[in-house]
C-alpha cells in the first residue's frame, strides 16, 4: 500500500510537470522598483514594472510577460491589477503609470480624482496648476526657475 501511494504521488507530480495536469494559478503581483505595480517572472524572483508586460520585449526569462494569452487581447487578456481605466471607458493605462505625474489617461483621470486616489504632489514636485497637456495639478521641481513658465501663475518662476 505504501509502494502504491508512492507511484500515485509520482504519477501525480510529472504530470503536473509536464503540463498534463492542471496547476494552480501563479500569483505575479509585485513591487516593482520606485514602489510600481508589477508582474512576477517565472523565476519568482524577478518583478517587472507592470508597463513593461506586453510591451514586445521579453523582460522576464521565459518570455512569460510577452506571451499571447496575456497579450492577445488588451486591455481584457491582462490581470486587473496591470490595468488602470481612465475616466474615458475606451482609455486604459498600465497601473504603474497612475500616480506618476504625467497624464497619460489625457484626461487626468490617472492623476487627480476618485478613480486614481493619488497622493499630494511629492518632495520632487511642485503643486500649481500646469499650462503644458503632460502634466495635471504637479510639475518636476527641476522644471522651476528655469525660465519658461510652466504653471497658469507662474509660480513655477517666482515661488517654487
Amino acid at each position: 500500500s505504501a509502494m502504491a501511494l508512492l507511484v500515485v504521488v509520482a504519477a501525480v507530480g510529472l504530470g503536473v510537470a509536464l503540463g498534463l495536469l492542471p496547476r494552480a494559478p501563479v500569483n505575479r503581483f509585485c513591487t516593482a522598483p520606485s514602489n510600481r505595480t508589477g508582474f512576477l517572472c517565472d523565476d519568482r524572483v524577478t518583478c517587472i514594472p507592470s508597463s513593461w508586460v506586453c510591451d514586445r520585449v521579453s523582460n522576464c526569462r521565459n518570455g512569460e510577460d510577452e506571451q499571447e494569452k496575456l497579450c492577445g487581447d488588451l486591455p481584457h487578456s491582462l490581470p486587473g491589477y496591470l490595468v488602470f481605466l481612465c475616466s474615458n471607458p475606451r482609455s486604459w493605462i498600465y497601473a504603474d503609470q497612475r500616480c506618476n505625474g504625467m497624464n497619460d489617461c489625457g484626461d487626468c483621470s490617472d492623476e487627480s480624482g476618485s478613480l486614481a486616489s493619488c497622493p499630494p504632489c511629492g518632495w520632487e514636485w511642485w503643486s500649481c496648476i500646469p499650462v503644458r497637456y503632460e502634466y495635471c495639478s504637479c510639475i518636476p521641481r527641476r522644471l522651476c526657475r528655469d525660465g519658461v513658465q510652466d504653471c497658469l501663475g507662474w509660480s513655477d518662476e517666482y515661488v517654487c
